[in-house]
């Protein structure tokens, strides 16, 4: 499949939502969190991955939708 423009954000689309759990998640399991010394309280991190995975969620729609059009087009090529 061809990287196109709206196959190429949707894969940056992912990849930060990906990195945004990630780091959330070293944030949540730190030792901060653990000792009560963090900078920001814990439901914030938590909120914050239900967004990103939101926004991965979107991308990943984006590229499903993009390969169901790819595969109409081919099929009235046919």
């Amino acid at each position: 499949m061809a990287i196109t423009p709206a196959s190429a954000s949707a894969l940056a689309g992912i990849q930060a939502g990906f990195d945004g759990v990630r780091r959330n998640a070293a944030e949540i399991a730190s030792k901060d969190q653990l000792e009560g010394t963090a900078r920001r309280p814990l439901y914030q991190p938590l909120v914050e991955n239900i967004t990103y995975s939101l926004q991965a969620r979107a991308s990943v729609k984006v590229i499903q939708t993009e390969d169901r059009m790819l595969g109409s087009l081919l099929d009235v090529k046919a």
